[in-house]
């Protein structure tokens, strides 16, 4: 038996200003509507941290930079692929918020989460970004763990 599965890698960032806002997306995609925080798929050949920064800057017009790494999501997909999200946490960047065809984009206080629609699981993806002593939010057929 080999160890070799299909996987699709994809990210997400935290990006928090000088206010302690954070940055989030309304998203319009009927697959996973609601707010998150921009990021997306990453390319073949591509390392995880370019598609990071990538990523953020075509969602958000913002350049990021020395994105941190601090967790991660996981789950299998229909087709029985490894579907893994790097969770990457930033305080740096340049530029002006500009939504794209993702979603809006726009800065708010974290406790103000509570009054927005929040993509399906979002709040237990926060924990993870929020508290160190978690890496993980993984998914099995059934149940959801945060670890």
């Amino acid at each position: 038996m080999g160890r070799a599965e299909l996987a699709i890698f994809t990210n997400m960032c935290l990006i928090e200003n000088e206010k302690g806002q954070i940055l989030v997306q309304d998203r319009v995609n009927p697959n996973w509507p609601g707010l998150t925080f921009p990021g997306g798929h990453i390319e073949k050949e591509e390392s995880f941290h370019d598609a990071v920064i990538r990523e953020v800057e075509e969602e958000t017009g913002l350049r990021i930079s020395q994105p941190v790494l601090c967790g991660s999501k996981q789950f299998q997909t229909e087709a029985d692929e490894r579907y893994v999200v790097l969770f990457y946490h930033t305080t740096r960047f340049t530029g002006d918020v500009t939504s794209s065809d993702e979603g809006e984009v726009f800065w708010i206080d974290p406790h103000e989460l509570e009054n927005y629609i929040l993509a399906d699981g979002f709040l237990d993806m926060y924990k993870i970004f929020k508290d160190a002593q978690l890496s993980e939010c993984y998914y099995d057929r059934k149940e959801m763990y945060l670890f």
